[in-house]
């Protein structure tokens, strides 16, 4: 019998208002092992099989009426032998706080468009709001901000894609 563990958590704004209706998802490499929404209080509770290292994306879902208004965040390489309390803030979109946070959207990003390359369940909703909410970030260096354009890049080329 496999053995589970909890994430949980609450997912808040920079403001310390909490967040609902963000999708919570749990990863190892490429495999999806499974996910939630925050409730009406930004809580969240996640049971999955207990791994050695997992990611967690917390984001938006097109279905969803706040698709465009906030960024993701991921937290890599999270040991997941027994239970984790995992609250996080997300960035909401035309807005920054700070350079640490513009960074771990940047970073959020690439690895919804390594997901999204690989799970079809992600479809041209997904890569199309994607692109608004690249389209309305800053980087603090100019590197950065030509690799926020390669992003916005392939996603909208995903938004067309069949």
């Amino acid at each position: 019998m496999t053995e589970t563990i909890s994430i949980s958590g609450q997912v808040q704004g920079f403001n310390r208002v909490p967040i609902s209706n963000i999708k919570v998802s749990a990863y190892t490499d490429w495999e999806h092992l499974g996910h939630v929404f925050t409730d009406e209080d930004g809580k969240y509770k996640l049971s999955i099989p207990s791994n050695s290292a997992i990611s967690v994306c917390f984001d938006t879902h097109p279905s969803l009426t706040n698709a465009k208004e906030w960024h993701p965040s991921v937290v890599a390489n999270i040991d997941a032998r027994q239970d984790i309390v995992l609250n996080r803030f997300l960035m909401r979109v035309g807005t920054s706080d700070g350079a640490m946070a513009d960074l771990d959207v940047l970073a959020a990003y690439q690895f919804c468009a390594m997901w999204i390359n690989r799970d079809t369940n992600l479809d041209k909703t997904y890569a199309e709001y994607t692109v608004f909410r690249i389209s309305q970030m800053k980087q603090p260096l100019r590197e950065l901000e030509e690799f926020r354009g390669k992003l916005q890049e392939y996603f909208l080329i995903k938004s067309h894609s069949s």
